[in-house]
């Protein structure tokens, strides 16, 4: 297989496990909390297949188009819930949309760790340059290296979805957090006026632009917490 080709396949890999696990902490969150909408469609499951049965567009077309025309991978996906369930318990359903960005950053975690253990066993090293593929570099070539990029992309990617998802702006994630705060019945409208449409199209374009200010120094600051004093830039 060519490079671009390997580097498709780990992007994807990647990709397709991170959503997956997303989606699945959404609908297991979704459950615990009291709304089994998500369980009876099966999606309670590290599997991909049913979130890919639910959105194949966005597992796997645009993924896969992305990365062929952009050098990146960009897709979505959704977990079903109801919306009843929802607007009578408006922190449960904050709770649940939660969820999805905090095992993504779970996953970050996970990654370090892995690194860190990696270095002190002598197999990874930090890079002179950062970039997504390239959070660490195999001291040798072979099994280590392609360990090395699948752990730097994991990191990368569920950094990245963690951030945008937790965008306090409709239709992502973190826009359930200011129901946290919201009185009661300002929670129930507020939930209300983010489900329309309109709003959601506004809020993803406005996450778009937001998302590019803010995560560069922020996935800067997580490199710099990985490698403490090298002081990335």
């Amino acid at each position: 297989m060519s490079v671009d080709l390997v580097s498709g396949l780990q992007w994807y890999l990647v990709f397709l496990y991170s959503t997956t696990l997303h989606e699945a902490a959404h609908a297991w969150a979704a459950l615990k909390l009291g709304d089994d909408t998500a369980y009876r469609g099966g999606q309670v499951t590290l599997d991909p297949t049913p979130h890919i049965q639910r959105e194949p567009i966005g597992m796997v077309v645009v993924p896969l188009l992305s990365f062929l025309f952009g050098g990146w991978m960009i897709g979505w996906a959704s977990t079903p819930y109801n919306p009843a369930w929802a607007m009578r318990y408006p922190r449960r359903s904050a709770w649940m949309s939660l969820a999805g960005p905090v095992a993504n950053l779970l996953m970050v975690v996970a990654a370090a760790v892995a690194i860190r253990v990696g270095m002190l066993a002598g197999v990874f090293e930090a890079p002179s340059r950062i970039s997504s593929m390239h959070i660490t570099l195999a001291a040798a070539g072979g099994l280590m290296e392609f360990l090395a990029i699948m752990l730097s992309i994991v990191f990368s990617l569920n950094l990245l979805l963690c951030i945008f998802n937790l965008l306090p702006l409709p239709p992502m994630d973190g826009s359930s957090a200011v129901r946290l705060v919201l009185p009661e019945s300002a929670a129930e409208k507020y939930f209300a006026v983010a489900r329309q449409p309109g709003f959601g199209f506004i809020g993803l374009m406005a996450a778009w632009r937001l998302f590019d200010v803010i995560y560069p120094p922020i996935q800067t600051a997580a490199v710099n917490l990985l490698y403490p004093g090298t002081g990335y830039h």
